[in-house]
């Protein structure tokens, strides 16, 4: 296999991801029974009949285009820890969020995506993230950019907000999984920004970055399938992101963190706003 993924392999993901949310995803939205829906690691991770049913049948029909490829769900990877190990030497893997703000779609709230990236050996090659909802996508190929584009085929460019001070930056940070004293450190700098909020859901939060509408992001738990293709569609909209130490992501890194900016010095002046100190530019 090539090291790319061209546009039109890539709309295919998309037109999946809105079959699979009109078939297993929206019928059961603000309809869910109490046995429908179940706790993973924590009270806080959920997972629902809906989850499982559209991992299922994204799962199937990329399959259908790619019989050799390996298909990473969140909730297989829950099953079976050691799919993540594949992602490495893999030509070809899809990494699988079925729901990505579960905890948002148990409480009936309308803000939640469905994401697909497209690995070749540790890297990401296409990225896709769907709003069922609105029903429209944010796309992106590896050299070729990012774009939004709507149910009627509409697409619009995507690019990342102009570098801006901290003090006039809009954050979008989770700290719930640093590491004290880190979480300690962060929170107690957020008013260094202009605003912070958390959304509960990566994949609307990558698509407000990408689109320029926030400047900031953290994180520091680095499951692939919620980072992966919002981490591409950043990249392609002009934006610079790397790990709290400043080594550049992969979706084989599951530590270090995460802060994105819209370029390297904005990211620096970030770094030191919400950390207290800096790595020197390389």
């Amino acid at each position: 296999m090539t090291k790319s993924y061209s546009k039109e392999d890539t709309r295919r993901i998309a037109a999946i991801l809105a079959e699979a949310a009109q078939a297993e995803v929206m019928p059961r939205f603000r309809r869910l029974s109490a046995d429908a829906v179940h706790t993973k690691s924590s009270p806080r991770d959920l997972v629902t009949d809906a989850d499982e049913a559209a991992e299922r049948f994204i799962a199937a029909r990329l399959a259908k285009l790619h019989p050799s490829a390996i298909m990473v769900g969140e909730e297989a990877s829950t099953r079976n820890p050691a799919l993540l190990n594949t992602l490495v030497d893999a030509d070809l893997a899809f990494l699988i969020d079925p729901i990505d703000g579960t905890r948002n779609f148990v409480a009936g709230l309308p803000l939640f995506g469905m994401m697909v990236a497209v690995c070749h050996r540790g890297d990401v090659l296409a990225g896709v993230i769907y709003d069922p909802v609105a029903h429209d996508w944010a796309m992106a190929v590896r050299g070729e950019g990012a774009w939004s584009e709507a149910g009627d085929g509409t697409q619009t460019p995507l690019k990342v907000a102009q570098p801006a001070p901290p003090q006039d930056m809009d954050g979008l940070i989770a700290t719930g999984f640093l590491p004290e004293p880190q979480r300690s450190l962060v929170n107690g700098n957020l008013a260094a920004l202009a605003s912070t909020a958390s959304l509960r859901c990566a994949a609307h939060e990558y698509r407000l970055a990408a689109s320029g509408h926030c400047h900031v992001m953290l994180y520091n738990k680095l499951d692939p399938w919620d980072h992966a293709a919002g981490w591409l569609l950043h990249r392609e909209a002009g934006g610079f992101s790397a790990h709290f130490d400043a080594s550049p992501y992969k979706p084989t890194h599951r530590s270090g963190g995460l802060l994105y900016a819209p370029d390297v010095g904005s990211w620096h002046a970030a770094r030191r706003a919400l950390m207290g100190d800096d790595i020197p530019p390389a």
